[in-house]
């Protein structure tokens, strides 16, 4: 089985759009409940409610699959799923390390849903000595002395940083500095990486700063037009959240469950 450091996924070098790519996985977890209830096809309509996308956009990404499906009978759910899996290399074996294993990188390494995704944990690693050889998730933790040496052992190209702020850069220029070429990043800061290196950050207080702003929003219409106008501090979150946009265009979604 080909490993994460010797191949790199389809998509780039096919041109499929950011914004594409961001919805595979989405198709991909619909198709994968399908295909777990023996569905064998699908229409664009129910496929694109279950991602929750519309008909339209959902048809025009899996045109730069080469993929239009069959007028009346629709999409090959199992056909689906390989080439969707496929394009985003799971088709492969990525090895992925976690740093920092306090309650989030734990939970991280407890995740089931890497594996049948095509992610193996390699290896655990944290700064603490007194986490050194403790197991979790069956995996012995690693001190951070060894994190050139194990992701060298391993070829790894993807690392998970779960640290406090203040560690994270350190740690982000180490994983470069050591050939990972691709970081997912739950510490709650801001990542200076080279040309060549993506990030994705998922910040989990600001996702529930957008749902609060929400709720705000939904409890201000509930009060009706007498209700008064909107206050200074709503409307300037109303102008954040609508201008917010990472390195990488729109912000990345929480991980899938």
């Amino acid at each position: 089985m080909a490993t994460g450091r010797t191949h790199r996924p389809a998509t780039r070098s096919r041109g499929i759009p950011e914004a594409t790519v961001a919805r595979l996985p989405l198709y991909l977890r619909a198709l994968t409940a399908l295909s777990e209830r023996s569905v064998p096809t699908v229409s664009s309509e129910e496929l694109a409610a279950a991602a929750g996308v519309n008909s339209a956009k959902l048809r025009k990404d899996f045109s730069y699959l080469g993929s239009y499906g069959t007028r009346g009978v629709g999409y090959d759910v199992e056909y689906l799923v390989y080439q969707i899996s496929r394009e985003l290399g799971l088709t492969q074996d990525w090895p992925v390390v976690i740093v920092g294993i306090g309650n989030l990188g734990a939970a991280l390494a407890n995740y089931g849903g890497f594996a049948s995704r095509g992610f193996r944990v390699a290896a655990l690693i944290d700064a603490d000595p007194a986490m050194a050889g403790k197991p979790v998730a069956g995996i012995g933790v690693q001190h951070t002395d060894e994190l050139e040496h194990i992701i060298e052992s391993n070829g790894v190209s993807i690392g998970v940083i779960a640290t406090p702020a203040g560690a994270a850069q350190q740690v982000c220029d180490r994983l470069v500095a050591a050939g990972v070429t691709s970081i997912l990043n739950f510490a709650p800061t801001v990542l200076t990486v080279p040309d060549g290196v993506d990030v994705r950050k998922v910040d989990l207080s600001i996702e529930l700063q957008i749902l609060a702003f929400h709720e705000q929003r939904k409890a201000g219409e509930e009060a009706g037009p007498d209700g008064g106008a909107p206050a200074p501090a709503a409307r300037a979150a109303a102008a954040a959240a609508g201008d917010r946009k990472g390195p990488d265009g729109d912000m990345p979604a929480v991980m899938p469950a």
